[in-house]
């Protein structure tokens, strides 16, 4: 047989209210398997952990053991916030089996990951806008919450940023920094984290334009350059990095978005990089479509690929298989999953589609030959 990566899928189990003041049904039963057909792009559902409450974003640990899910949850145990749960991956089936579970103390957890060095979890509180890191026990599971900070201020659009919302977090590629996009306070704070202790000590925050809404960030494979995407103003912002102080440069802004004959509604919502750095990919809420950039290596400019139909309505998440040759995406509102091949010059080719219920997180790792 062929090579296969397992993809497990995060969803929505429960009604939720967004902080744009909709509120989606959860039609999910908790986290999903699925295996990916590195051949023919064919992705089937293989399995299903039941029982998870809102399982909205997951992270697998290095060595493939271990997977963290939040739990996007307003009430938690009786007390406002939510929770970050720990599951073992059998080496074999794949299989998830609980661990642990603490909470957040802050509601709607909506971002999780693992320190570089692999020593703490640290996941973003969205709607109350803080973060809280975790120390990873020797078997996986979570020790209590080692650092608790909570973000301050506000910003100009009166319906998003009255408050802060922190939205996810992402590592230096040396670890020696961690940046969080707060769409509500339009920075992307900065932390210097002491990973003996799991604290966070504050460094130099960049700042985006007022109203932009940053909401995720990824860095080029050469460390050099960062992409950061605004959920709110639909833009990404090429960021020059320089390690030493942990700050960055804008060099460029480019729209989320290329389409004039579109009149409706939009939101900007995750952003992916290729494992060789080539090409960059945003997705859009509304518009429900991919956007395509190629990255000049040195200089980190973007220019522009292309615009895909994500075949399906709000387009949360997506996900680049590690070999590079699919694009994943989560079409939570319309309860689909559509695949994607990379062709040489960026742009994507339809695949396949299977159905999942309201999939917020989509995260595939490979499998070895069989």
């Amino acid at each position: 047989m062929g090579r296969k990566e397992t993809v497990f899928v995060g969803t929505y189990t429960q009604p939720i209210l967004f902080g744009t003041g909709q509120v989606l049904e959860g039609k999910g039963k908790g986290i999903y398997l699925y295996e990916l057909d590195l051949d023919t792009g064919a992705m089937v559902q293989t399995d299903m952990a039941p029982d998870v409450l809102n399982p909205s974003y997951l992270v697998l640990s290095d060595d493939q053991r271990t997977l963290y899910v939040v739990n996007e949850l307003k009430e938690f145990q009786g007390k406002k916030g939510g929770a970050v749960s720990a599951f073992s991956v059998s080496p074999d089936s794949k299989k998830l089996t609980f661990l642990n579970q603490q909470p957040t103390f802050g509601t709607d957890p909506c971002h999780v990951v693992i320190s570089k060095n692999g020593s703490h979890v640290f996941v973003s509180n969205f709607m109350s806008g803080s973060i809280c890191a975790y120390p990873i026990q020797p078997d996986g599971s979570l020790g209590e919450c080692s650092q608790f900070v909570q973000h301050e201020g506000s910003s100009v659009n009166e319906k998003r940023q009255k408050s802060p919302h922190a939205h996810s977090t992402t590592f230096s590629p040396d670890g020696r920094f961690a940046f969080v996009p707060d769409l509500g306070i339009d920075k992307l704070v900065a932390y210097e984290p002491d990973y003996k202790t799991g604290s966070l000590k504050k460094a130099v925050s960049f700042s985006t334009e007022p109203g932009a809404g940053p909401r995720h960030c990824v860095f080029h494979p050469n460390g050099r350059f960062c992409y950061l995407t605004n959920e709110l103003d639909c833009t990404i912002y090429v960021l020059q990095y320089t390690p030493e102080e942990g700050t960055f440069q804008k060099l460029q802004t480019v729209p989320l978005m290329q389409d004039e004959t579109f009149r409706g509604e939009n939101s900007g919502a995750d952003i992916q990089i290729t494992p060789d750095g080539r090409f960059l990919y945003g997705s859009n809420r509304g518009h429900n479509s991919l956007i395509g950039y190629e990255a000049d290596e040195q200089t980190g400019l973007l220019r522009y690929v292309g615009m895909t139909d994500c075949r399906g309505g709000v387009p949360r998440n997506f996900a680049i298989d590690p070999t590079g040759a699919y694009v994943i995406v989560a079409n939570q509102d319309t309860d689909n999953m559509v695949v994607f091949s990379i062709q040489q010059d960026g742009s994507l080719d339809y695949v396949s589609e299977t159905f999942a219920p309201t999939p917020v997180c989509v995260r595939p790792y490979l499998m070895e030959d069989r």
